[in-house]
């Protein structure tokens, strides 16, 4: 069998999601694939049990364990996983998904009909109430705002395929090659906006992420941080944000957006204060200010080989995205 996927699942304390994940992917159309598990430094054995309970039923494609000794996050563990993988196509999936029969053969075929595009998007639904989306590709905007158009809005509402500024890394399928060519998810994310990064990346390079929605996977939401809104998830979004602006907006564009950002910012800062995570919020913001002129300061795009008409395009984009927002 020729691997022509790698599907690679990054796993921390997974034991609640874990099983469900591999089961759905045990009974995918698509064979041709292997599946790679990232145990990114559990303490419940989760991923120890997930390899005892394949062995013991068998009847999967290829699945390959790797165990990191601590737990590096989401972007080392993806990293290790498409280093280890050997298909020239990666879909990363989250532990907390159920993939439908035919999600991995849709990914596949995604890619197959759009040879120009970076990555496809899949179609993420809520698993509580599944006519409800999750996730159907991300947006950037010039307020310093990623967000999911679909995010709890009628699934129906989104069947056409579509062109979106990222792909969610829950459930994202990606060119090997090119991944290597971008220098893969930036590590010092550790987690949060780490996706968001790699589609702007991918963007100023001049290639297109999509949204493919006939591959479905129901999505359970929060599987790492635990709920919506925490001081780890709060504080890593706010820190990770700053840097992504700083990495990947050349000068002229932070001056024209500055406005927007302080906006954004500013109404953000509010909206956590009301939910007791003021501090948390402004801290993250100084933290991702010490990240981009400490570790991130060598990680700015070298934007004198970003063309000027990419840049513009990238501007209107995130113009536009704002306007959708508001």
């Amino acid at each position: 069998m020729k691997i022509k996927v790698s599907v690679v699942i990054p796993n921390y304390n997974g034991e609640k999601y874990l099983s469900n994940c591999l089961k759905s992917l045990k009974r995918q159309s698509f064979k041709d694939f292997e599946i790679i598990v990232v145990d990114d430094g559990s303490k419940d054995g989760s991923a120890k049990r997930a390899r005892y309970r394949i062995r013991k039923e068998g009847g999967y494609p290829p699945v390959h364990f790797l165990m990191l000794r601590r737990n590096a996050g989401f972007a080392a563990a993806v990293n290790a996983g498409i280093k280890k993988s050997a298909a020239p196509l990666v879909l990363l999936l989250n532990n907390d998904t159920i993939a439908e029969k035919h999600f991995v053969e849709k990914m596949y075929m995604a890619m197959r009909r759009n040879p120009g595009v970076f990555s496809a998007s899949a179609k993420m639904l809520n698993m509580h109430n599944r006519r409800l989306a999750d996730d159907c590709g991300d947006m950037y905007c010039a307020l310093g705002y990623a967000f999911s158009p679909a995010k709890d809005k009628p699934a129906e509402a989104f069947r056409r395929s579509t062109y979106v500024f990222a792909a969610c890394a829950g459930a994202a399928i990606y060119r090997k090659d090119d991944l290597e060519l971008l220098g893969g998810f930036d590590e010092l994310h550790f987690a949060y906006l780490e996706d968001i990064d790699l589609g702007y990346r991918a963007r100023l390079a001049g290639f297109k992420n999509i949204y493919a929605p006939g591959a479905k996977v129901l999505h359970a939401g929060s599987g790492f941080s635990g709920s919506r809104y925490n001081e780890f998830k709060v504080a890593l979004s706010s820190r990770n944000n700053v840097y992504l602006i700083y990495k990947n907006m050349p000068v002229w564009q932070l001056i024209v957006n500055a406005p927007f950002l302080i906006a954004g910012f500013a109404v953000k800062a509010v909206f956590f204060a009301a939910k007791g995570l003021g501090g948390t919020y402004t801290k993250g913001l100084a933290e991702g200010i010490r990240m981009s002129k400490g570790p991130g300061r060598n990680r700015r795009v070298d934007f004198s080989r970003v063309p000027g008409h990419i840049q513009l395009r990238t501007e209107a984009e995130l113009l536009r995205n704002m306007l959708r927002l508001l």
